[in-house]
């Protein structure tokens, strides 16, 4: 397959803001994909070579693409630099000097997929001295032979950027569209299609032999079109591996699918819960109350000797915690096993649990791990069990793989501990129960239905955590940035403070709760307002006067060194613009170190 087949596809997929039409796209696509091409098409529609989950990378600076546009082309790097600014987007830039080239080169060879794929996974292998040189010469290679469309998707793909709004849900509504029958009123509009009656005729059928399918009623029709999507889901929950997933389905094997040590699941979630009766009405009584810690989530994978450890967010932490691995192997009972639980920062004089800020940075550190692992100590809080010695628990419940949990882990403070549970059906119980997760500093309480099973990837009602409500914030914006492709021409990422005796001190950056257009709190709007506020201006940063206010709400308020404050707001989102406040009335200083005070108790 000619890689411009799948650069064409880029572009239809960009130019469209319907998920409706970027599942048809795809789904074309996958169509006409063979067998042996069908992982790397995946990928790559994800702007990747490599699972989520997986510790590789291209590993490409913008700047390294800098200097390949340079060398692919010919342009000067200061005249790329201002292309970039105007344009805030590299692809669009490769693209555009590409285009205004006089000459093309004549020995330059037609791209395939497998091509631009060998390449790109060559990025992630290399090391040692003269990395940055030969990655810049397998990059150039590509976009020398490359149209200038190739070379736009080629760019962004090297950074990790594609630009092509093909999020998960996407993706696997495409799979689905692909893989099973179309369901007429849905997907299809198709005359010739079998008619279904119900759910058990429509699993007795071999699905294979049925391009489209007419349901008796619109209820069914809808019903089926979501048990096609779920298998897709679940498959993909246990695997997060889109390629796999769709090979499986395009040779009727996802039953064949199963999770796998060393691949992480994607986590269960809970829902919030507004109140402790809300609790006990919605997942049944007695319940499994437990404390929620303020550390982050860890999947402790171990198969043999080898341990792995995985984020909610699937990145692989394991070089970053090498301490805990000795923990691991000498203090659970099994052979193989993954386990759920929570990774917490604790101040062994005191007793107490630090906040996640405490631990965040560990996250991401690739250097000097061992000093900070020193000065930072970490807990593991395990509380759930999902696999063991080869049997998937998911299908247990709740109750039985806590005693299955209870069994194989040998507990030792500050090493490795179960979480703190409570069984009851008394409210004042959980209460006092939740009371005393907050003077222990945690963020509140899990509670869960000792029936519930673990559902990977889903907020289900068999888990819901309570924690105490968090007062929203009035801020003003002190600062923000040029945007990057479709946004290139409006400020986004705003910085946001409080004041302090007549001083601004930031307190962190918002980017999210924003609208794309027509509304107050759209970029363009805020853009047209904070304009003629602009004081200076470095690069795509700018400073801006102090002048209009945002209604924010946020996780949590962490002391951190980042912001002149001494303070970082964690998940922060935009609700509204305050027209109505003047930057006199916004919150001080005080009031956010009374509210840090507060959100613990």
């Amino acid at each position: 397959m000619d890689y411009s087949v799948l650069a064409q596809v880029y572009s239809k997929l960009e130019s469209t803001p319907k998920r409706l039409e970027k599942t048809e796209i795809i789904s074309k696509l996958l169509k006409k994909t063979p067998n042996d091409l069908l992982e790397k098409v995946i990928y790559l529609l994800q702007g990747t070579v490599f699972p989520k989950w997986d510790e590789r990378k291209i590993g490409m600076s913008s700047q390294s693409i800098l200097k390949t546009i340079n060398s692919s082309t010919g342009a000067t790097i200061h005249a790329i630099e201002k292309e970039w600014a105007t344009k805030g987007d590299l692809g669009t830039v490769v693209e555009s000097i590409i285009k205004n080239k006089k000459q093309t080169t004549l020995f330059s060879k037609k791209l395939t997929v497998t091509k631009v794929f060998e390449n790109l996974m060559k990025l992630s292998e290399l090391e040692g001295k003269g990395t940055v040189s030969k990655k810049i010469q397998l990059v150039t290679e590509l976009i020398t032979s490359a149209t200038p469309l190739e070379a736009k998707y080629i760019a962004r793909t090297v950074i990790e950027d594609l630009r092509i709004g093909v999020q998960d849900g996407v993706l696997r509504d495409a799979v689905t569209w692909t893989y099973f029958p179309r369901i007429k009123g849905i997907n299809s509009n198709q005359e010739k299609a079998k008619l279904v009656s119900s759910m058990a005729e429509l699993k007795k059928l071999n699905l294979s032999n049925y391009e489209a399918l007419e349901a008796s009623s619109e209820e069914l029709a809808r019903e089926i079109y979501n048990y096609f999507i779920s298998q897709i889901e679940e498959s993909y929950n246990l695997t997060n591996d889109f390629s796999e997933v769709a090979l499986a389905a395009k040779h009727n094997k996802l039953h064949t699918l199963k999770m796998h040590v060393g691949k992480p699941v994607n986590p269960m979630l809970a829902i919030k819960a507004e109140s402790i009766e809300q609790a006990l009405e919605a997942v049944g009584s007695p319940l499994q109350a437990e404390h929620k810690l303020d550390g982050f989530r860890l999947q402790i994978h171990k198969k043999g000797k080898e341990v792995k450890l995985f984020t909610r967010r699937l990145e692989n932490v394991t070089k970053q915690f090498q301490e805990i691995i000795p923990i691991i192997t000498s203090h659970v009972n099994a052979d193989d096993f993954i386990l759920d639980s929570e990774l917490v920062g604790v101040d062994s004089k005191t007793d107490m649990y630090l906040s996640f800020q405490n631990i965040s940075q560990r996250i991401k550190r690739k250097h000097h791990i061992e000093k900070t692992a020193e000065h930072i100590k970490v807990e593991i809080n395990a509380f759930d069990i999902i696999y063991k010695d080869g049997k998937v628990l998911i299908d247990l419940t709740q109750e039985e793989r806590r005693k299955i949990l209870e069994k194989i882990v040998k507990e030792e403070k500050h090493k490795i501990v179960l979480t703190k549970k409570l069984i009851t059906s008394d409210p004042k119980e959980i209460e006092e129960f939740y009371k005393k997760s907050l003077a222990k500093g945690n963020e509140g309480i899990m509670l869960k239905s000792l029936q519930s099973k673990y559902v990977p990837g889903r907020r289900v009602g068999g888990w819901l955590k309570h924690k105490p409500v968090k007062e929203t914030l009035d801020l003003v914006i002190t600062g923000a940035e040029w945007g990057e492709g479709k946004r290139a021409k409006f400020l986004s990422s705003f910085t946001l403070s409080c004041i302090d005796n007549g001083k601004f001190l930031e307190v962190g950056k918002v980017g999210t709760g924003f609208k794309e257009k027509d509304d107050e709190l759209s970029f363009a709007e805020l853009t047209k307002i904070l304009r003629p506020k602009i004081i200076s201006e470095k690069g795509k940063e700018v400073k801006l006067k102090p002048y209009l206010v945002l209604e924010i709400n946020y996780e949590e308020l962490q002391k951190s060194p980042t912001y002149n404050s001494g303070f970082a707001l964690r998940f922060p989102r935009a609700i509204r613009v305050r027209l109505d406040k003047s930057i006199k009335n916004i919150e001080t200083l005080k009031r956010i170190k009374y509210y840090h005070s507060q959100q613990k108790k």
